[in-house]
Order: structure tokens, then sequence, then C-alpha cells
């Protein structure tokens, strides 16, 4: 090494005038630049393929292009059938009940059977692959409840196996009439499901088949009232697992259900016949269709104008009135003021906006069945409005018999 040379440039290094701090700040930017740049291009160079975006978009066959259309439904059945094939069958889900009560821990709570998890993670590995994803941590904490020794109830892990085994089941059963095969259901193809499944639901074998038509048409309606409020013509297969109308529907499978379970079930054939005697008693003209004034004559006549006008898609003029009031003068009963009636529902609905209530402000306040029932038909205005007095007198009718 040359240590003249070393010293030499030490001193004169010294002796160079300082950089100034907006200098030194220059340099620094210029070396980060400079090594960002080398660092980024040097990794660009090694891997591409972030610069290009992946195909997020499949066009559906158009109706022309046969070939394309019959490839994609062939594709959709594999698919389904193969997702079916993953599912438990009876034999397998009689295994899984055999050997969860084979290692249920004691001691027994009443009746009801119970499972530590080290015993649960036993079964999970000789109840066979298709069971693995029901043996996890996550299910068993979600089914724990304030057993002193830490274990579940096998009656309910196995009700929970069951439940998901049947939501997939249905899910595959309704993509089979998923035409458009894009997650959802039209009117048409829901009607073909239910016309379908009327074989399979013993408590509808005494309907005709020449009232079936009748009767998908009142399901359908029901389904599609409630899912599809935006009328678009279509509800998503999602929705109608997550409602419980297809609880309902299915019930019917039930050869010994009670009348009372029946006569509240809306698919129940008694349903669909009290229905279909209403309509009939209705059209008094026999022609299928339902005018304002025949559908004015539904339950005791009370059904206010601008909810037969709204029910008929005509335009709505209140004029400062509420046609409820219109109604009470008819039935010889003192008309209320606009004001306070406005004032109560808004009090009892509770809106974000205090000049308007939107349809989600009605579901939050769950009293949307009473402000409906005030607002569209006399006697639920007259219930509500009376509703002290009545509870007075069921009270004092309660301490009568009391007495008695």
């Amino acid at each position: 090494m040359d240590w003249k040379r070393s010293l030499r440039d030490r001193l004169a290094a010294r002796r160079a005038p300082k950089k100034s701090e907006q200098e030194l700040k220059d340099e620094e930017m210029e070396l980060f630049t400079k090594y960002y740049m080398e660092w980024k291009g040097g990794r660009k160079s090694g891997n591409t393929s972030y610069t290009n975006i992946p195909r997020f978009y499949y066009r559906l066959p158009a109706e022309d292009e046969v070939l394309l259309q019959k490839l994609r439904e062939e594709s959709r059945a594999v698919f389904l059938q193969r997702k079916s094939r993953e599912l438990l069958d009876n034999e397998e889900l009689q295994n899984l009940w055999f050997l969860l009560d084979k290692h249920q821990t004691s001691p027994m709570i009443g009746e009801e059977a119970m499972i530590n998890y080290e015993n649960f993670l036993k079964v999970g590995e000789k109840a066979g692959p298709k069971c693995k994803q029901f043996f996890t941590a996550k299910i068993f904490a979600k089914l724990l409840h304030n057993d002193p020794y830490g274990r579940i109830s096998i009656m309910q892990f196995f009700n929970y196996v069951m439940r998901k085994v049947w939501l997939h089941q249905t899910r595959i059963g309704l993509s089979l009439y998923d035409v458009a095969g894009q997650g959802y259901l039209r009117e048409s193809d829901l009607e073909n499901y239910i016309l379908e499944l009327i074989p399979t639901l013993p408590q509808l074998d005494g309907l005709e088949k020449s009232f079936y038509s009748f009767y998908v048409c009142t399901a359908v309606r029901k389904f599609f009232f409630f899912l599809d409020p935006l009328r678009t013509g279509k509800i998503k297969i999602q929705d109608i697992l997550a409602c419980s109308f297809l609880d309902d529907l299915l019930e019917l499978r039930d050869e010994e259900l009670s009348k009372e379970s029946q006569e509240t079930n809306w698919f129940s054939a008694p349903s669909a016949l009290r229905v279909y005697g209403q309509y009939l008693n209705l059209d008094k003209d026999h022609n299928g269709m339902l005018s304002k004034e025949e559908l004015s004559r539904y339950g005791t006549g009370t059904l206010t104008n601008i909810f037969l006008d709204r029910v008929f898609q005509e335009c709505l003029t209140y004029d400062g009135e509420m046609a409820i009031q219109e109604q009470m003068k008819i039935h010889g009963q003192e008309p209320v003021s606009f004001q306070d009636v406005k004032d109560e529902i808004f009090d009892m609905v509770k809106p974000k906006d205090p000049y308007k209530i939107s349809l989600q402000d009605l579901i939050n306040s769950s009293q949307g069945d009473t402000v409906t029932s005030i607002l569209i038909d006399l006697n639920g205005f007259w219930t509500y409005e009376n509703r002290e007095v009545l509870v007075a007198s069921d009270n004092d009718n309660a301490a009568d018999v009391d007495d008695t």
C-alpha cells in the first residue's frame, strides 16, 4: 500500500469545501434512484408475469353457438356429478354415527352423549377422507357450550354434519335447473324445479294434476316476492338456501306432518287450496284475472284505494289525505289526523333519514308488518289504534277466568 499517496489524498479531502445539506440530499436521492432502478430492472428481467392481467371474464356462448353451449352444459353436469360424489351417502353417515357413539366420553349429560376433542380427532381419522372437513378445531369450538369437561354433544355435531350435507345436496339439485349457469334461477327455472319436486312430497299426493300449474305459481310467487324485491326476474341460489322457504317446502316430505303444521305452511295442500278458493270467490267474471274492483272485496272489503292503486301500478295522489280517512268515513268512524299517524309511524320505525322511510328502515325496525297493516287496511289500523283497550280487555277476561 502507498501510504504517502493515501495520506496526501486524505489531507486533500479535508481541504476540499464541505457539501451543503441540499447537495448531500441530492446525492443521496441520486444513489437511491440508481440502485432502485438496477434492482427493479433485474427483477423485471427475471420474471415478467406480473405485467400480464389474468383473464377474469369468460363470454357466455351465444344462442347460435350450439357446440359451445353443449360443451358448457356437459362440463357443468360433470362438475356437479363430481361434487355430488364428494358428499356423504347414507351408509357413510351411518358409519359416522357408529364411530361417534363408540368414542363417546363419559359422563353423559342426562341422555345426551358427549365427546371430547381427543376422541373427536380419533373419529376424524377413522371416518374417511370425505369427513375430514368436519373434524376441525374451528367446528369443535363452534359447538362447545359450557361443558365442564370441554366436550361437545354428539347429536349436535351429527345434526351439523347432516345439515351441511343437505345444503350441499340441495345446492347441487338447484344448480341442475340453473340454465344460465350463473348461480341464480329465473322464474321458469324455479317453476320446473318445484313441478318436478311435487311427486316426491307425500303431503301433496292428494293434489289433482290439473291443479299443479296453480300450485307451482303460488309457490314460486312467494319465493320471488320476498327474494326478488327489485323485480329482476331471477333469484340467487344462495338466497334460496339461506331463507326458510325451502325448508317449509321440503317439510312436506314428512308423511306424519300434523294438521296444525300444514295450516301454517304456505306450501301445504290446504294452504294452496285456501288461496285458490279465495281467488275464485273474488273472480266474479271468471276470466282468470282480478280487476281492481274484484280485489277490493278481499277480506272484509277494507283495503284502501291507495293500496289498490299501488298494486295495479297506478299513480298515487294523496292531496294531503290518507286513504284510511276515506275508509273510516265510509264505515262511520271519526277520521284521524294524518300528521298524528305519520308522526307515530316515524317514531316506531326510527328511520336514518328523518324525512323518509326506506325498505331497509322497515326491516331494521321489525315493525314492517304493523306499519303496512296500518296503511293498507282499516281493520289493521283500528287494531293498532285501540291496542291498549284490547290488551286491557284481554287482561280483564283473563282475570274473570281466574276468578271462576
